[in-house]
């Protein structure tokens, strides 16, 4: 993907503005440091959105999870063996 500075920007937005909208996106950078992502309006995006409960159903926590261990954590900070 194609970066350029933002002077370069601004000296040939017409040019970049028409390359993203072909489908070449490319990055503005401020001293070096990527800004933004300049894309067209129709791309998509290249890795799916994640979805919540995808999972659901899957597995099962049990009831006491909060609980597990718990013996062995206290003993562990408060030094008692």
């Amino acid at each position: 993907m194609n970066t350029v500075n933002i002077h370069e920007a601004k000296t040939h937005l017409s040019r970049l503005v028409e390359q993203a909208a072909n489908g070449k996106p490319f990055i503005i950078a401020k001293a070096g440091k990527p800004l933004v992502k300049v894309t067209a309006l129709d791309a998509t995006e290249s890795a799916p959105m994640r979805r919540l409960g995808f999972l659901a159903g899957e597995f099962s926590i049990p009831d006491d999870f909060d609980r597990m261990g718990e013996e062995e954590i206290v003993r562990l900070f408060e030094g008692e063996e």
